[in-house]
């Protein structure tokens, strides 16, 4: 079943179909990539590997998905964004699989083939967030796609906890159950989710009558007023994240002795904190505070938590932690996609926050790589401070963009419950 022409407006069963089905396929999704993450680092050890292959590992993926999100993206304007989430979980699913088997013959380079697919394949939240955009309003956008927001944050929450139980059932288990969520998600998608894409040859308007984006270079994204800044942000926020995935396990079970289901345990507080506060709390915040203020006491949650990794000598102080980091993540990430859209305007803001996505991107390849070296050559605790410098240097950016653009800084609009 396909959505009504770009004309018609889209019956409000259509919207809730395609919303519904969007929750679950990210939410089964997420779940997957939550089994797995926090694991990662073990799995590499078991294979002769360090912190620095594990992330190199991160980085591949990082680089493949850096790659070929665009042209999925692209690609679901020409062919419709059923065909792309198809194949988006078809490749999550194979990767998966070769996962579980790298596992049973402990061999990196089938690790390092399994995640360089699951990096070239993973475009189905793009396609995703474009289907809920296709067949909603522009007043009701927000709302649609927030939808998506907390099936990423729930199973994000979820995933760490049930990996950490099927570990003990054998290290193929958890990758393995992310191939079958993977598949079960395929399988859905197939066979009830419809076509939303209004004309595969144009991108020209969506469902509910909205022009579609105006293609931005770089060049010109970083002549408007304060554009730089805020892709430092976003480099600086997410470099700083990538530390956890590299190097968090491996610190915890060299000093505390903590193996998977632990460490898997505070991934899911990770998650839930930032579930919560993008989930419930943004809304509250935002009508009370600048968002460039928010920015600043996201990154000052975000370096305190670090900081607490860096110098944790009881396990304690590891909970804190993450807890800080996933406070600070929940406030930061929906707020500075929303300062970025203030800055560009109007009229560049769908290529602004693309660009902007970029450079979180850069910064989840070239992240991993740095956390590793730090890890393996100078101190387990050594990611963690460089992740407290670029939570420093978050401040000092922010502080010069609410000191130089004062009027271009609005706080986000406010959220109704």
């Amino acid at each position: 079943m396909d959505v009504p022409s770009p004309a018609q407006p889209v019956p409000l069963f259509v919207q809730r179909r395609v919303r519904a089905l969007v929750f679950i396929t990210v939410f089964l999704d997420l779940v997957g990539f939550g089994l797995i993450i926090p694991l990662l680092p073990f799995y590499v050890e078991s294979m002769g590997g360090t912190a620095t292959t594990a992330g190199v590992l991160l980085a591949l993926f990082s680089s493949a998905q850096l790659l070929a999100t665009p042209l999925l993206g692209r690609l679901s304007d020409r062919v419709g964004r059923r065909p792309v989430i198809l194949l988006s979980l078809l490749g999550n699913a194979i990767s998966m699989a070769l996962f579980a088997y790298a596992t049973h013959v402990h061999l990196l380079p089938v690790l390092f083939t399994s995640r360089l697919l699951a990096g070239a394949t993973a475009g189905n939240l793009a396609a995703c967030q474009a289907a809920v955009a296709d067949v909603t309003a522009p007043e009701a956008r927000a709302a649609g796609l927030g939808r998506v927001g907390a099936g990423i944050g729930l199973g994000m929450v979820l995933g760490p906890v049930i990996g950490s139980q099927l570990h003990v059932l054998g290290e193929w288990a958890p990758p393995m159950a992310a191939a079958v969520l993977a598949a079960a998600a395929m399988l859905g998608v197939f066979f009830l989710f419809p076509e939303t894409h209004p004309d595969h040859g144009s991108a020209s308007a969506s469902a509910s009558g909205t022009p579609g984006r105006k293609k931005v270079r770089l060049a010109e994204a970083l002549a408007r007023p304060g554009i730089a800044p805020m892709l430092a942000l976003f480099f600086l926020t997410f470099i700083g994240i990538t530390n956890l995935q590299v190097s968090f396990g491996l610190l915890a079970q060299a000093r505390f002795g903590w193996g998977e289901r632990e460490v898997g345990r505070l991934f899911a507080l990770l998650g839930l904190m930032t579930f919560v506060l993008q989930g419930f709390a943004i809304g509250w915040l935002t009508r009370r505070l600048r968002g460039i203020t928010l920015v600043l006491m996201g990154a000052t949650l975000m370096g305190a938590g670090l900081a607490f990794i860096a110098a944790a000598s009881h396990p304690a102080m590891l909970v804190v932690a993450m807890m800080l980091v996933g406070t600070g993540m929940g406030m930061l990430q929906p707020v500075l996609a929303s300062l970025a859209s203030a800055l560009a305007g109007p009229e560049l803001q769908g290529g602004v926050l693309g660009i902007a996505q970029s450079a979180g991107g850069l910064a989840r390849v070239v992240g991993p790589v740095w956390s590793g070296f730090l890890y393996s050559t100078v101190a387990p605790g050594a990611p963690f401070v460089s992740g407290v410098v670029s939570a420093a240097l978050s401040l000092v950016v922010a502080a010069a963009l609410r000191n130089r653009f004062p009027e271009q800084l609005p706080a986000p609009a406010p959220v109704k419950r």
